[in-house]
C-alpha cells in the first residue's frame, strides 16, 4: 500500500465510510418505520413515519456531503503532488540551465582575449 495514490486511497476509505453510514441510516430509518407499525394512534404513526422520511433524507444529503468532502481533498492532494512534481523539475531545468550560459560567458571572453593578444602582437 506504500506505493499506491494516496488522492484514490482517500476515495477508497470515503467510499467505505459512506456505506457504512448509509447502512446506519438505513436502520434507524427502519427502526422508527417499526415504531409507527406499533404505534396505536394514527397521529403517533403519522408522526414516526414523517420521522423515517426525514431520518432517511438527512442522512442521505450528509453521505453525499462527505462524499464531496472526500473527492475535493483527494483532487487537492493530486493537485499538490503534481504542482510539487512540476516545481521540482522546473528548479532542475534552471540549475542544469546557468552552467551553460556561464560557459558561454567564458568561452566568448577567452576568444576576445585571443583577439586582442592578436592585434598587439
Amino acid at each position: 500500500m506504500a506505493d499506491a495514490d494516496l488522492d484514490a486511497l482517500i476515495r477508497q476509505l470515503a467510499k467505505q465510510q459512506n456505506k457504512a453510514l448509509t447502512s446506519a441510516v438505513k436502520k434507524r430509518r427502519d427502526r422508527t418505520i417499526a415504531l409507527a407499525a406499533k404505534a396505536k394512534d394514527a397521529e403517533t404513526k403519522q408522526r414516526q413515519r414523517q420521522l423515517a422520511k426525514d431520518i432517511l433524507g438527512i442522512g442521505t444529503a450528509t453521505v453525499k456531503r462527505l462524499q464531496m468532502s472526500a473527492d475535493n481533498a483527494a483532487y487537492s492532494y493530486a493537485r499538490s503532488v503534481r504542482q510539487a512534481i512540476d516545481t521540482a523539475a522546473a528548479k532542475k531545468a534552471v540549475a542544469s540551465a546557468k552552467p551553460a550560459k556561464k560557459t558561454a560567458k567564458k568561452t566568448s571572453k577567452k576568444v576576445a582575449k585571443k583577439s586582442a593578444r592578436k592585434a598587439k602582437g
